[in-house]
């Protein structure tokens, strides 16, 4: 310590810290990590395309994702592989279940979203931790009293098992997802539309629906790739080849043999994951503010 230090009954400051060095790999590592995982996870998606365009002995004889001869008769041949029914009937009905599908989600969860998270009535905490429980109760269990229901309503082979319990509010998860979002908005605003001489249902349509927009966009865009890809459901409750949808129709590629149109098949596969890239890319800045506004944060 210093005599003037001292005198001035102060202490010394002490000396900077050193600033760290500079490590210029680490960026470089972290992209290597990145774009490794990304082709671990992409190389599926390259391996079906690839596919699709490989003839038939170069599909069982090459390792390749890439074919070294290229056909595009694999496209066509997939379309009308099976006789009086082309590809496009179970595109458009894989079409039709899905919209309706996500019309009947938006409409009966934000409905029932609105109830559990906005209004007051008897037993709401109890209905609300029952609902939650549903989403761990496995899906098969369920199967096959409602396969019985169906059959009793004479909706067997039809799309109205597949469309009409999502009119009724029997998504537990996008419930859940509402509400979280829901809870978020003030209390304040139902007040202020209460004022205004809005009622329960005005201002669920005009002033918490829209406000609740990217967590309708999220349900929306889960709802269409898990109906889109669904296959189980479709299988048990549907018989006629004309009513199949796109994940049934892929599976009549493999015959009764045990053989596969590997070919045909994986052109008409990277034809079915074209409206699922096609929905999330559109909605895809919508999907990520839902989901870091809602329940789904982390």
């Amino acid at each position: 310590m210093s005599d003037q230090a001292l005198l001035a009954g102060r202490t010394p400051p002490a000396a900077a810290p050193a600033p760290r060095r500079p490590r210029p790999y680490r960026p470089l590592v972290w992209y290597v990590l990145v774009t490794a995982l990304a082709v671990v996870v992409v190389y599926p998606v390259i391996w079906m395309l690839g596919t699709s365009f490989k003839p038939a002995t170069e599909i069982v004889t090459s390792n390749r994702p890439w074919p070294l001869h290229w056909t595009g008769h694999n496209f066509p041949d997939g379309w009308h592989a099976n006789p009086g029914v082309t590809f496009g009937r179970f595109f458009a009905n894989s079409l039709v279940i899905s919209g309706f599908a996500v019309v009947g989600t938006l409409v009966s969860c934000s409905l029932a979203a609105y109830a559990f998270s906005r209004l007051e009535f008897r037993g709401r905490s109890v209905m609300f931790a029952g609902m939650v429980v549903t989403i761990l109760l496995p899906y098969h269990v369920l199967i096959v009293p409602q396969y019985a229901i169906f059959k009793r309503f004479g909706w067997i082979n039809t799309d109205l098992p597949l469309i009409a319990p999502k009119f009724l509010a029997t998504e537990a998860f996008f419930i859940f997802l509402m509400v979280q979002f829901m809870r978020g908005i003030p209390r304040e605003i139902d007040e202020a539309a209460r004022l205004d001489g809005c009622g329960p249902y005005r201002t669920y349509l005009w002033v918490v629906l829209p406000l609740t927009r990217p967590a309708l966009i999220t349900s929306a865009i889960f709802s269409f790739i898990w109906t889109w890809n669904d296959f189980f459901t479709q299988l048990v409750y549907l018989n006629d080849t004309s009513k199949f949808t796109v994940p049934i129709g892929l599976s009549l590629f493999v015959d009764q043999t045990g053989m596969t149109s590997y070919g045909p098949m994986m052109a008409m596969s990277v034809l079915a994951l074209a409206p699922v890239f096609l929905f999330f890319l559109a909605f895809q800045r919508l999907l990520v503010d839902g989901a870091t506004s809602s329940g789904l944060k982390g």
